[in-house]
């Protein structure tokens, strides 16, 4: 897959973009805009749900798809050991830039060799998984990177409401294709899971994981602790 999305990164943090615009494609409805400079937030700027899980981060720390790296960076102003992970070299070396001093550009899912207290994904990083079944996969294959007692922390909701309840009947609702274009360039179509607080807590149980909600919305958005 091209990486659409570490160009963007790049382009912002050198201010090259031209106001180009990173747009994402579904299969539901129309493209939509995703603003770069959300990958570049400060402390000031982030959410209370991705406050509630910075918080909640504790040992040494991989902080999976890290982008440009502004929850590593907060997380390492307050003292924390972390690691930044990307997939997207781009994106890496902008986090280093930007002063991360652990950034590792790996693919999750062959990254082994290595342990730690709390693993973490935002903005919906769990997306990432792309289906149930890689999600059932993605749970076995992190346990392998905690230590003893460690957690997973990320954000999920529910978007039973973008099919006016006639969700696809092949597949679970919450797995999603997108597209990035950006510049004429395209990343090609990739699944991203959104999944129901119900479901993952019947998952992560047969996957032998205990599910706490740390903080929920009005918009059925919320941010889990799996043990």
């Amino acid at each position: 897959m091209s990486d659409v999305l570490g160009c963007a990164i790049w382009d912002y943090h050198f201010n090259l973009g031209n106001k180009a615009k990173l747009w994402i494609h579904n299969k539901y409805g129309p493209k939509e805009e995703m603003p770069v400079e959300t990958y570049f937030r400060g402390a000031g700027e982030l959410p209370e749900l991705e406050i509630t899980a910075l918080d909640n981060c504790r040992g040494r720390i991989l902080d999976v798809g890290a982008g440009a790296g502004s929850h590593a960076l907060f997380l390492q102003q307050k003292g924390l050991d972390v690691t930044a992970l990307d997939v997207s070299p781009k994106a890496c070396e902008v986090t280093k830039m930007r002063g991360v001093k652990n950034v590792l550009t790996k693919d999750i899912y062959t990254f082994t060799g290595e342990r730690f207290d709390t693993i973490l994904l935002l903005m919906n990083g769990i997306g990432l998984t792309g289906t149930i079944l890689n999600l059932r996969l993605f749970l076995r294959h992190i346990k392998q990177l905690l230590f003893p007692g460690g957690q997973l922390i990320f954000d999920s909701s529910d978007v039973a409401y973008l099919y006016d309840d006639t969700p696809p009947a092949n597949n679970y609702y919450g797995e999603i294709d997108y597209e990035y274009r950006y510049k004429g360039e395209r990343s090609g179509w990739f699944k991203w899971l959104y999944i129901d607080k119900a479901l993952l807590a019947a998952i992560a149980k047969e996957e032998g994981w205990q599910v706490t909600i740390l903080f929920e919305d009005d918009f059925d958005q919320y941010l889990a602790r799996l043990l």
